[in-house]
């Protein structure tokens, strides 16, 4: 089985300067990862996104870690707090290209998260499920002629739900439109992990391994790291097999529904980054090997 990282889960070390999206690669390596989930190109300086993109594959080809991803943000209500979704659909095209360029066969990309502040309409999933059902179908059908399969996540509370969810991927209706299923959000809307996971195996075409430590609303503010889920409950990112996640529990309902894609962590703890990091590949290959055996 295929036990990945995700470039987000170096996003400390590459906001501080202390590395780069390029040394990310290197140390997914030097780490002993099996692939790369490239999220978002942060090109150096004097680089362009599509040459930074292509010397990403360049770098991950000559060490021979297989780039599983692309990921990259988006609303296709619109961008900038305007609801503009033609103008979103063309720049989440850009980035398709851009998935192209590195060589991916899959990306990511949200299906929405807020409501522009000049939206007009129902601030309702179902109203306008439609429209980014739309959307969904139509990026899927710009990306399956380039060879690449999309997927939303469940990210972002309005669009993190197990049921919207399986109800936007039905709506999409499409052979190359799946999710990305991370393990970790579901606690961001309240929704059990592992029923939540074996609802949306069917439709899984890659996973973001995460862990969180959960502690209930009734309990007071535990301090800086947490955060408030949408029913209020407390939630703080941990380092895989920590947390209170059922992660191995959720690895296994993927595999025995017969997922065969890559598990990428996404940390996003607040420990050493490398090192939390590196416990957590520990604990994810051992979860995978014994869902596998």
């Amino acid at each position: 089985m295929n036990v990945g990282v995700s470039t987000y889960s170096f996003i400390r070390l590459i906001r501080s300067g202390e590395m780069t999206q390029s040394g990310a690669v290197a140390k997914t390596k030097e780490m002993g990862f099996d692939s790369i989930e490239i999220c978002g190109i942060q090109a150096e300086e004097g680089m362009s996104e599509e040459d930074y993109a292509r010397r990403l594959r360049d770098e991950a080809a000559a060490l021979e870690l297989p780039i599983a991803s692309y990921t990259f943000g988006a609303n296709l209500l619109g961008a900038n707090d305007r609801f503009d979704p033609q103008a979103e659909l063309a720049r989440v095209k850009q980035q398709v290209d851009i998935a192209a360029l590195l060589g991916a066969p899959l990306l990511r990309h949200d299906a929405f998260f807020s409501y522009p502040a000049d939206y007009q309409g129902l601030r309702s999933f179902h109203a306008v499920l439609p429209l980014v059902a739309d959307s969904c179908r139509e990026i899927t059908r710009y990306a399956e002629d380039k060879g690449i399969v999309t997927t939303i996540e469940n990210h972002g509370q309005i669009c993190q739900d197990s049921l919207r969810m399986e109800e936007l991927v039905t709506a999409v209706n499409h052979s190359n439109f799946g999710l990305t299923i991370d393990i970790g959000n579901f606690g961001g809307v309240d929704d059990d992990h592992a029923i939540a996971v074996g609802r949306l195996a069917p439709f899984a075409r890659h996973c973001h391994a995460k862990d969180n430590h959960l502690k209930p609303g009734t309990d007071v503010f535990p301090g800086r790291g947490w955060r408030q889920s949408r029913g209020g409950n407390w939630r703080r990112s941990a380092i895989i097999g920590h947390g209170n996640v059922p992660v191995a529990q959720c690895v296994r309902i993927l595999v025995a529904k017969g997922y065969t894609g890559a598990f990428s962590i996404e940390y996003e703890g607040i420990e050493d980054v490398l090192m939390g990091i590196s416990m957590g590949q520990e604990n994810l290959r051992r979860f995978v090997a014994m869902a596998a055996s």
